[in-house]
């Protein structure tokens, strides 16, 4: 039998804004608006600016760690793709488009203070609390988008993970369900080249991530990732296709986290200073400031306007933050059980195990040593 090709494949590469600000008319045609552009702007400017701030509040001591997103603000144009219906699905380094999605800004800080209600998501509002465990997300992005489809919601799902994810089982078995589901889910990887200090080349032998999901019959493509045109463009096509017939499409944003991983790593340790600068020149914002000026549509008192108005915004949000009443311990009851068992009714009165509470006298080694003293 004569041989024959049994499979071929492409994956493109989209750039409608490149680094100096110039952008490519044709492509951007239907897409992103200048309207749009100068919203984005103003959004990113702001949320670069909470980024600075919880940075210092992890530093003074008032937060817990924290992972920057400075570098990776051109995800937040998805958010403009998609209907408020349509359910995002982050991991940790997607404030920008969960603030746009709707989720109230204090949510974030109130998570990595440690505060468990920074994760109950107001009614109404179609996002998932944040995820730290690489990948599991997936699963539920996978999930979520199935049961749109059997509910006939005519919602979409959008799953964000970085590189690194990507070599963990879960992305493979979301993938695989979604496709076979024809479930509407968009799967949103932002290459920023490091999974912590393990850099893209040696944690996979593909040439691109997008072409991981060939293997699963979806769409890939791969695109500019601190291009808010490309960002838009290309996730504007996939929720389309995904909302008409259940295409599931794997989209990798090639970005970069300027910031160190979390406030708990120095980068400096395994990362080029040369690269990081080389990165620096491709930051979204400056492009994007770049283009509108070109436009006559942002100036310096533009910028000192945004500027002004993003500090007053977070530091209302900061203020509004600290001054929640911290939760009860008794929370850790009230909130699992409808009807709370005897034995945990008793736990929680004397904030003690079952065990003590029916034989006081078997206390702790510490307040037996006590009381010999």
């Amino acid at each position: 039998m004569p041989k024959r090709v049994a499979y071929t494949a492409k994956i493109e590469f989209i750039q409608i804004l490149d680094e100096s600000g110039a952008l490519d008319g044709a492509l951007a045609k239907g897409g992103l608006t200048d309207a749009q552009a100068v919203v984005l702007l103003e959004h990113i400017l702001l949320c670069r600016h909470y980024d600075e701030i919880a940075f210092k509040l992890q530093r003074s001591g008032r937060m817990g760690t924290y992972p920057q997103n400075k570098g990776q603000e051109a995800v937040a144009a998805t958010a403009l793709a998609v209907t408020r219906e349509d359910w995002m699905v982050p991991c940790y380094r997607e404030n920008a488009a969960l603030f746009l999605h709707g989720l109230p800004m204090e949510h974030i800080l109130l998570h990595w203070m440690g505060d468990e209600r920074g994760n109950k998501i107001p009614e109404g509002v179609h996002v998932m609390p944040i995820s730290i465990p690489i990948g599991t997300h997936m699963l539920h992005a996978a999930g979520i988008a199935w049961a749109q489809k059997l509910r006939k919601t005519g919602a979409v799902a959008l799953a964000f993970f970085g590189d690194g994810a990507t070599s963990e089982g879960d992305f493979h078995e979301a993938m695989n369900f979604a496709t076979v589901m024809k479930a509407p889910c968009v799967f949103i990887c932002q290459n920023n080249q490091w999974a912590i200090s393990m850099p893209r080349e040696k944690q996979m032998a593909s040439q691109t991530v997008a072409q991981k999901g060939l293997a699963y019959g979806a769409e890939c493509v791969q695109v500019d990732g601190n291009d808010v045109f490309a960002v838009y463009h290309a996730t504007k096509n996939a929720v389309a296709k995904a909302r008409s017939d259940g295409t599931v499409t794997l989209i990798e944003c090639l970005t970069y986290r300027l910031g160190d991983h979390t406030t708990a790593d120095d980068a400096r340790r395994y990362r080029d200073a040369t690269e990081l600068e080389a990165w620096r020149k491709k930051d979204p914002v400056i492009r994007l400031r770049a283009y509108l000026t070109s436009k006559g549509l942002w100036d310096d008192a533009k910028e000192s306007a945004a500027q002004a108005a993003a500090k007053e915004k977070v530091a209302q949000v900061v203020k509004h933050t600290e001054g929640v009443v911290a939760p009860s311990t008794a929370d850790i009851f009230d909130y699992t059980y409808a009807t709370l068992p005897d034995d945990l009714r008793a736990q929680r009165d004397t904030m003690r195990t079952r065990s003590l509470v029916s034989e006081p006298a078997s206390e702790t080694l510490r307040d037996r040593e006590a009381q010999r003293a």
